[in-house]
């Protein structure tokens, strides 16, 4: 899946603008042109991550940035803010919001879409879109392709969803809620028993090649991906 990206922007040409470059650049993007509209977006899905006007009709992207920042399903939801207020008070104030970057107007496509990636590297490495290594796993979310000691790893859509998100986050203990809201989606309602099943899938995959044990279960915690020392 394409990492998914909201732009809220109110100007007509600039929105067109960054939604042709970021489809271009491998993302699907979604556009709103004020809070209230980014709000019912999130809310129905959540996006890998935020592009946000500071100058918007109605309520500001500052006072939008903060609120996502005060709700815990969004309070990690990498934002970048774009805006034409550049002086170093406005800048201050976007990063006390705890936006994730900070871009003025006019921006140049190829920089803005470096710090995207930047900022999903960091805050969101599965939706990056880059090569992931965890000892002798590789798996490639560009061509949907799964390895262990360089022999492909058949695995359904579920188990490579998973392990994606394993590997994104090594020696990262995940509960079972964590896991389903990550990998599934938060809007998926399901037992959480139904992750152990998956992780079994995922181990028996794994076992021929002798990696099956990587994947810890972790008493009281949830699971891990383990990388081999």
């Amino acid at each position: 899946m394409m990492p998914s990206i909201l732009v809220v922007e109110d100007e007509p040409a600039i929105q067109e603008l960054l939604r042709v470059n970021l489809e271009d650049a491998g993302f699907a993007v979604s556009t709103v042109a004020d809070a209230e509209a980014a709000l019912a977006q999130i809310k129905r899905a959540l996006p890998d991550l935020v592009l946000l006007d500071w100058m918007l009709p109605g309520r500001s992207g500052l006072s939008l940035a903060r609120g996502l920042r005060g709700e815990s399903r969004t309070r990690d939801l990498p934002i970048i803010m774009v805006t034409a207020r550049g002086d170093e008070g406005d800048r201050i104030a976007g990063l006390e919001a705890w936006v994730d970057d900070y871009v003025t107007k006019p921006f140049s496509p190829r920089e803005l879409k470096a710090r995207i990636k930047a900022v999903l590297r960091r805050r969101a490495p599965e939706a990056a879109q880059e090569v992931l290594l965890v000892g002798p796993l590789k798996l490639d979310p560009s061509t949907h392709r799964a390895t262990a000691r360089d022999e492909p790893v058949r695995l359904g859509p579920t188990e490579f969803r998973l392990l994606k998100f394993f590997m994104a986050r090594p020696e990262r203990v995940h509960s079972r809620a964590q896991l389903l809201d990550q990998v599934w989606g938060d809007h998926v309602y399901i037992e959480e028993r139904t992750v152990d099943v998956h992780i079994r899938r995922l181990r028996l995959a794994l076992e021929p090649f002798n990696c099956a044990h990587m994947i810890e279960t972790v008493r009281g915690g949830g699971y891990r991906l383990a990388a081999l020392r």
